[in-house]
């Protein structure tokens, strides 16, 4: 039977989110993931996470927008239907393209939003139908997360009560697939420690 187990604890607040996040990485204790209802500013930095590459897929998609604008004007107001509208005679896309500037930046922007939401939907596994991630729903309204998988459990808890935890959850490995309200596993509150 295995000894590893995942650890974690619950804080109320951000600061003492990252305080803890802090501590954790000056002791060399590896926090596996961490939950917060909103972005907390500098906890990727925190954690040493990469830089995310959603900005490079949102130009890529700004410019599948750009081109599919400029390939329906094109085709349609000089080679499916010219006409000449309000003396803008149909020579070439060209000619024509600064009356088209609008309409292009709007599929631009509308390609890049919704294509950039769908991606880090998929991307995050958020997708309707799939199973939950988060292991504590406090966590998407007020409290803060960190997870830990580990053998040291003692040394983690105690580390957790010196950095401002409200609550401390052990779980074995195995039994980790539902989330935490609502189950009969050990809980420790820790209240001022």
């Amino acid at each position: 039977m295995s000894t590893t187990k995942i650890v974690y604890g619950l804080y109320a607040d951000d600061d003492d989110l990252m305080n803890g996040v802090k501590a954790f990485n000056d002791k060399g204790i590896a926090i596996n993931e961490v939950y917060t209802p909103f972005p907390v500013h500098g906890l990727d930095k925190a954690l040493g996470l990469k830089k995310t590459r959603i900005s490079d897929a949102a130009f890529l998609y700004a410019l599948y927008g750009v081109s599919i604008g400029a390939t329906v004007t094109w085709y349609v107001m000089n080679h499916d239907w010219p006409q000449n509208i309000g003396g803008k005679p149909a020579f070439d896309w060209a000619h024509n393209m600064p009356a088209f500037v609008v309409p292009m930046f709007e599929l631009m922007v509308f390609c890049a939003a919704h294509m950039m939401s769908l991606t880090f939907l998929v991307r995050n596994k958020m997708y309707p139908g799939a199973p939950a991630q988060n292991p504590d729903p406090r966590t998407t309204d007020d409290k803060f997360m960190m997870e830990f998988v580990t053998d040291d459990v003692e040394s983690v808890k105690q580390l957790l009560i010196d950095t401002g935890v409200e609550e401390i959850t052990v779980k074995n490995v195995e039994s980790v697939t539902q989330p935490l309200a609502g189950n009969d596993d050990k809980d420790i509150t820790v209240k001022d420690a």
